[in-house]
């Protein structure tokens, strides 16, 4: 009797340690932490789940029961870890009568380029070209952004201006921000200079005098 009764003890310790707050209570968010790190590190493809469980420091079965792929782990850092709104209140970038100014203070808040998260950083870019749910999150992305970019310049215009020409405007900051980070990426591998806060600068106040050039 007392053997069985060992084993099942055993069985229960183990048990125990497995279903720790370490490794199991917060097992999801070491999952998650660490694809994030390798995925951004050497990328989706080069990542193997049992990568992804020594680094979390979980049994590589504990990584299949919350994730049944390793899509669904990236699937899930795109629904996660992107915000979901970009700025909670333009308030804090508009600098009223200087669409330039504003542009920029909107630039630095979203800190596309140096955001704390890697998969909006980093991952998002590299992996968009081979997965759908990568490019839906970019896509809405982009379109938050460009809705915030124009509230921002119709607040900051020093007189009104038309629909058409704040969604010009918008598209045409929003698509050299987007430009801008990709660029920051390839800084990273090829050593191609980072833009400056002038270079950004200088496209906001181009941005701005286009919108106050066609009204």
């Amino acid at each position: 009797m007392r053997g069985p009764h060992r084993a099942a003890s055993g069985e229960h310790g183990r048990t125990g340690r497995r279903r720790s707050a370490k490794v199991d209570g917060d097992a999801r968010q070491l999952i998650l932490d660490a694809a994030e790190k390798l995925f951004a590190a050497q990328g989706f493809d080069a990542t193997a789940t049992a990568a992804i469980a020594t680094a979390a420091g979980v049994p590589k079965g504990l990584v299949f029961y919350y994730f049944p792929t390793k899509d669904a782990i990236l699937s899930t850092l795109m629904a996660e870890r992107v915000p979901k709104h970009p700025i909670d209140d333009i308030g804090t970038v508009v600098a009223p009568g200087d669409p330039a100014a504003s542009l920029v203070n909107l630039d630095a808040a979203i800190n596309l380029r140096d955001h704390h998260s890697s998969v909006l950083r980093v991952i998002m870019w590299r992996e968009a070209d081979t997965h759908p749910d990568v490019r839906r999150q970019l896509r809405r992305l982009r379109d938050q952004l460009l809705d915030v970019t124009v509230r921002v310049l119709q607040a900051s215009a020093p007189q009104p201006v038309r629909p058409g020409t704040l969604s010009a405007c918008a598209a045409a900051w929003v698509s050299a921000m987007f430009t801008i980070s990709s660029t920051d990426r390839l800084h990273a591998l090829d050593g191609i200079p980072i833009p400056s806060a002038e270079e950004i600068f200088n496209v906001a106040r181009v941005v701005a005098a286009g919108m106050t050039q066609l009204g």
